[in-house]
């Protein structure tokens, strides 16, 4: 039941079409993909960020390990 409200709430074929139709409306076509490269930008340095964070993470649990094991 619960999936059936979700997609219901997602937008389907005609809705991404006036969804693109307004931004080009709105930003004109020259502005659209300098915003594109911000966005593609700003999610490279998450994932970056992202798995920095991870293999800091992993460093910590394998000193904690270590030190558990003197």
């Amino acid at each position: 039941m619960n999936s059936y409200v979700i997609l219901w709430a997602l937008p389907g074929g005609p809705e991404w079409i006036l969804i693109i139709l307004a931004l080009l409306l709105l930003f004109g076509g020259r502005k659209i993909p300098e915003l594109m490269k911000g966005l593609g930008q700003g999610m490279k340095e998450f994932k970056k960020a992202r798995n920095e964070d991870e293999k800091k993470s992993d460093g910590d649990k394998d000193e904690a390990i270590d030190d558990s094991s003197k």
